[in-house]
């Protein structure tokens, strides 16, 4: 167990963020086996035989230690930051930290011609790690991309509402598994791993990150300030290929077949857009679904930036699966 210091006066500075370097770095993380390794099985068989594709990105990120460096995943700048800009901030870091957190992954054992290249010769390791994270992005991240943040904005636009009506504290109760909150510290529950951290005077940023699975991340010393990585409601379903929506014949028997539909997809976050889209249905039509299932409390919606998502209530959930 770990206890960082977070008291109720550190909900001031709370932010919440969705970063694509956290997801790569997750993903990166989610390739090895684990135990989300079933609800990944199909992206993991299409992304593994091209990882010596990437060797610096690989060497780097597959570490014997299991370390991911810190410079990798900046706090965010803003709410809804793009690649080109997160990378930007990577590409910024200082080279000697950028070599030193690098080279801390491979202590003890023998390291590949990519990772020493970053004690001779940083600056040009770093722009070969950076254009093959580019390079990864677009074949792991980028197909996922629309689910990951749709997830992402649906949960923090969801903790935002449950704050508004409950209070701050919704913030961060019942943020996973793995979390709790006593009132002065945030307690994770890391089965080998016991201390305390402390803010050092920082905001601490949540990232929602599908890809993070059942895992809980944690950056605690970062010099530009304090992060925690968890999945968001539904990122089982974000990696999840496309199919056929096809509900249980009950459920269509009850709602109709196109609105049983409609409340199947909405297992994970989606628009007005997206599900008339995927089903091929009028935007009105589609609308009208969404509306009848949110007014019978089988679905909620919360605006993200310009989007309104919809969403399964815990009531959907067990309806659909009835």
């Amino acid at each position: 167990m770990i206890e960082w210091e977070f008291g109720t006066v550190d909900l001031a500075g709370l932010r919440f963020a969705h970063s694509p370097m956290a997801e790569v770095v997750a993903s990166a993380f989610a390739l090895r086996s684990g135990p989300d390794a079933w609800l990944l099985a199909s992206w993991r068989a299409q992304l593994a035989p091209r990882l010596p594709h990437w060797p610096t990105f690989t060497a780097v990120l597959n570490s014997p230690h299991g370390y991911a460096p810190d410079f990798l995943t900046p706090p965010p700048r803003t709410g809804r930051p793009t690649l080109a800009g997160e990378l930007a901030d990577v590409a910024a870091t200082p080279l000697d930290q950028v070599a030193e957190q690098v080279l801390a992954g491979w202590i003890g054992h023998d390291a590949p011609p990519e990772i020493d290249r970053f004690a001779h010769d940083p600056r040009s390791a770093l722009t070969v790690l950076l254009a093959e994270t580019r390079a990864y992005f677009s074949a792991a991240i980028h197909p996922l991309w629309q689910r990951l943040r749709g997830a992402a904005e649906a949960e923090i636009a969801t903790r935002a509402r449950a704050a508004a009506e409950h209070g701050a504290r919704m913030l961060v109760d019942e943020l996973h598994p793995k979390l709790d909150w006593n009132g002065s510290a945030l307690l994770l529950r890391y089965p080998n791993k016991q201390g305390q951290w402390t803010l050092d005077g920082h905001h601490l940023t949540l990232l929602p990150t599908g890809f993070a699975g059942t895992e809980v991340y944690a950056l605690p010393a970062a010099p530009t300030g304090r992060t925690l990585w968890y999945a968001p409601r539904g990122f089982g379903n974000i990696a999840a290929p496309f199919r056929p929506v096809a509900a249980h014949p009950r459920l269509s028997a009850l709602l109709g077949p196109t609105r049983a539909a409609v409340l199947v997809l909405l297992a994970a976050p989606h628009s007005t857009g997206d599900i008339a889209a995927r089903l091929g249905l009028a935007t009105g039509t589609a609308s009208h679904h969404l509306t009848t299932l949110r007014n019978a409390g089988l679905a909620t919606a919360a605006r993200a930036g310009r989007r309104l998502l919809y969403q399964r209530t815990p009531l959907g959930d067990q309806v659909t699966a009835g």
